[in-house]
């Protein structure tokens, strides 16, 4: 289509021509902007970093559809294109899966948007985002879900985190729940290793606490666990704690680097680490679920 004129957002043609390298017939857009197709208007919002620099939302006036780009989407493939066609329990397990791992480092963004757009009063009917199903029944409550979400609430619950190599770390990973759980609080094991890193990430977002273990090797924790802790720095979470555990044989490092690790992606250290040195005994098992009471207390505390 050599005659197409493309409609793009300030940073969108820096970024197309970074891509591409070209120069082609652009309109370039802000918030605020319309273009006349007939009927109706395009309304144009600057949507920054939700996720990309280049992102943008259109409304179309007349049928009240704002095209949300990024966001209110997930990455959900269904052979049915609206949200009353599908379960709405996988549906909204899709939503925030999407929002955990694409949106979590925008919050604040996000919900500085949503205020923007709700101040606009533009009638909605359908929400159209890039990805997943489109919103038509009651459209708004996925507004109102991220509204919830950018504030980063976790639920008062655990995730242990852990991988194993000898079954030392596994058997520590299963008493820390069982302290979690003597004193009233859910909880949730996952081993990284045979885990989609996607679920792992929505879970971290979810929980209020995360418990982390590792045995040792070459001085480090195991290399699967080293995904999902840059995932934690990048992720910027927040309102969240967090401890570490692992076993040993020689050296004993892992538990000192991920707690260091922690610190730096901004989860306070809500108790002290332990190492069980080669299997633990029954003694180490129980400092394991001490550690899992003190977690417990500290994710009622607040």
């Amino acid at each position: 289509a050599p005659n197409a004129q493309l409609i793009v957002s300030r940073k969108g043609a820096e970024s197309i021509e970074g891509y591409y390298h070209k120069s082609w017939n652009y309109t370039v857009v802000k918030t605020g902007d319309r273009i006349n197709i007939g009927q109706n208007e395009l309304v144009f919002i600057e949507a920054s970093m939700i996720h990309w620099p280049d992102s943008m939302f259109t409304y179309l006036t007349g049928h009240n559809i704002l095209m949300s780009n990024d966001a209110f989407g997930q990455h959900y493939a269904t052979e049915y294109r609206f949200n009353d066609q599908v379960n709405n329990e996988e549906l909204y397990d899709e939503a925030i899966k999407y929002y955990a791992n694409i949106i979590t480092p925008f919050s604040k963004l996000a919900a500085r948007k949503i205020d923007e757009i709700l101040a606009m009063n533009l009638p909605i009917d359908i929400i159209a985002p890039s990805h997943g199903v489109i919103w038509r029944d009651n459209p708004i409550q996925i507004v109102e879900k991220y509204i919830e979400w950018t504030k980063q609430a976790p639920e008062k619950k655990a995730l242990i985190l852990f991988d194993t190599m000898w079954d030392a770390t596994r058997k520590m990973a299963e008493a820390i729940s069982d302290g979690l759980t003597s004193e009233g609080v859910g909880n949730k094991l996952i081993n990284v290793a045979i885990t989609d890193r996607n679920d792992i990430v929505t879970e971290i977002f979810k929980a209020k606490a995360i418990i982390i273990g590792s045995p040792t090797v070459n001085n480090g924790y195991l290399a699967t666990m080293a995904p999902i802790m840059e995932d934690i720095r990048g992720m910027k979470f927040q309102n969240k704690i967090g401890a570490a555990f692992g076993s040993y044989g020689w050296s004993g490092e892992s538990v000192k680097l991920i707690e260091e690790h922690l610190e730096k992606s901004g989860i306070a250290k809500a108790a002290d680490g332990y190492r069980a040195k080669w299997q633990p005994t029954p003694a180490d098992l129980e400092k394991c679920r001490e550690l899992g009471k003190s977690m417990a207390s500290a994710v009622k505390a607040d």
